[in-house]
């Protein structure tokens, strides 16, 4: 049974309610086993991870953003698809081999190729490397190449709809005919459920200094839908697949240690009001916190898989083991399509030595090294970067937890430059589209290592959740809500001063 919303807020916020009330066991990292800090370690933790003051030379370790697991930055597209620095030779086969199935391009059912098929009905891509490329960000339609872009559906939940109870969730459902999301590739016998269309126009941004800017403004449509029209009132909003680094780090980050950058209601009167993103672990059962996706929507990194391979690929695992994936029960020739689920799977298409395989591959894709951290136009521009109020959301660097089953992620200083919090980023980016406690105008503060080598990895510097921004500048200059004053303090800079914080974001 799901705690009740006065439990879990006592749970999350050390509020109020009675101890009987009171689940026991502290829910927000039971997705970890946690070795407690000692006082002495959390003084030097707090000495370690408070800002800087000094921006005339690096701060310690600041060119190792994963910690020991950091490792040296490539010049060629391989550099996401690194293994951390520090795992062990004994654990780097386990790697491999999630990498083998993460690259695996899967099969629909019945084939001869067991342990591949199963693929869809329907479907985005056929394997995760497909969207993932080369574990970077994926493309849109501009970008060249195959697309990895799709378009998430929700329509508004019937009052009496079974929902979490979850303070702050707002009641959505999926399209009551096409799911979750629309899948733009079908199996034999079966037609995609939709054509994505993105048009843009251009809005010209002046700047300080005489310098303009131009935004391409999107609009999105689903077109051809081969089953009628969405549900009235259905909200859309697209996704382009994310880069992968890093995702173990951000998972054994502690909560509270997350939530103590939480302001909801401003107390401090900075304009910034971050929110934890709490979600219902399908895994344990239970409310934790939301770490991963644009909105926050999955709290670890074998959720994410699990809710990936069946949302974006239609196969089952156990924890979504539908094998027909999104199909919804309208979709009766989705649904009866043959499956991949093998009796020596569990009955599953992914079991859990597979989900496990690819979580730990995802989970140990590391952090390349910062480049040029010593150069005086980058430090000019990380001194600019504070001055302008970015690390109120962009928070540089946190410890991880100690864990003694995770060695390549435990007690690392990090530097994501992330809260991993719900922030509202104004209507200029909202997608009107409610997930969980998120709402239509919120987004999770994106980690920003990596930065720099999005064109090097990806083929192209596209960014944010749905790709408008074409360069970094573009996505400072779509930021609105709470990041309005930070955004406007950028267009203000002198152009010596704005290259210089571009430079440093580029460094990242």
């Amino acid at each position: 049974m799901k705690p009740s919303r006065l439990v879990l807020c006592a749970v999350l916020w050390g509020g109020a309610a009675s101890a009987a009330d009171a689940p026991g066991p502290d829910l927000r990292d039971l997705h970890l086993e946690v070795t407690p800090r000692t006082r002495g370690e959390a003084a030097r933790i707090a000495r370690v991870t408070a800002p800087p003051t000094d921006f005339s030379t690096p701060e310690a370790f600041e060119d190792l953003p994963g910690g020991a697991a950091t490792v040296r930055a490539r010049t060629n597209a391989d550099a996401f698809s690194q293994p951390s620095a520090n795992m062990a030779f004994d654990r780097e086969l386990q790697f491999k081999v999630g990498n083998g199935l993460f690259r695996k391009l899967w099969v629909s059912a019945p084939s001869s190729t067991r342990a591949s098929d199963g693929l869809g009905p329907l479907y985005n891509a056929r394997g995760c490397q497909n969207c993932h490329l080369k574990d970077g960000r994926g493309h849109t339609p501009d970008a060249g190449g195959a697309v990895s872009m799709f378009l998430r559906v929700s329509v508004p939940a019937d009052p009496g709809a079974d929902m979490p109870e979850i303070e702050g969730w707002i009641a959505t459902a999926p399209d009551p005919v096409y799911g979750g999301q629309l899948q733009d590739f079908a199996t034999a016998g079966l037609g995609a459920e939709y054509r994505l269309d993105v048009r843009y126009t251009e809005r010209e941004v002046p700047l300080a200094g005489g310098e303009l800017a131009s935004l391409r403004v999107p609009v999105y449509a689903a077109v051809d839908l081969s089953q009628g029209p969405l549900a009235p009132g259905a909200m859309l909003s697209p996704r382009v697949a994310p880069q992968m680094i890093g995702l173990g780090l951000l998972e054994a980050i502690p909560a509270a240690d997350i939530l103590a950058h939480a302001d909801p209601e401003d107390a401090d009167g900075d304009g910034i009001s971050g929110r934890p993103a709490v979600v219902w672990s399908r895994e344990a059962e239970a409310p934790m916190l939301g770490r991963f996706g644009y909105k926050a929507g999955e709290a670890t990194v074998r959720e994410q898989s699990a809710a990936a391979f069946a949302g974006d690929m239609g196969l089952s695992t156990p924890l979504h083991p539908d094998r027909w994936g999104d199909c919804t029960p309208a979709q009766t020739a989705c649904r009866a399509a043959p499956g991949g689920e093998d009796p020596e799977r569990g009955g599953l298409e992914v079991d859990d030595e597979a989900l496990d395989l690819v979580t730990f591959y995802s989970r140990n894709l590391a952090v390349p090294a910062r480049r040029d951290a010593a150069d005086p136009q980058v430090l000019a521009g990380k001194q600019v970067f504070h001055q302008a109020g970015c690390p109120a959301c962009h928070v540089p660097k946190f410890v991880t937890h100690r864990l003694p089953d995770r060695p390549e992620q435990s007690f690392q200083l990090i530097w994501p430059h992330s809260d991993l919090l719900l922030h509202d980023m104004g209507e200029g980016l909202a997608d009107h589209r409610p997930e969980g406690v998120a709402t239509g105008r919120e987004w999770r503060t994106a980690p920003l290592w990596g930065l720099g080598m999005t064109r090097q990895v990806s083929g192209h510097t596209e960014l944010l959740h749905d790709g408008r921004a074409r360069s970094v500048l573009e996505a400072i200059l779509w930021h609105g809500g709470e990041a309005q004053a930070a955004r406007d303090r950028v267009v203000a800079l002198d152009p010596p001063d704005r290259a210089a914080l571009l430079r440093f974001l580029e460094s990242l």
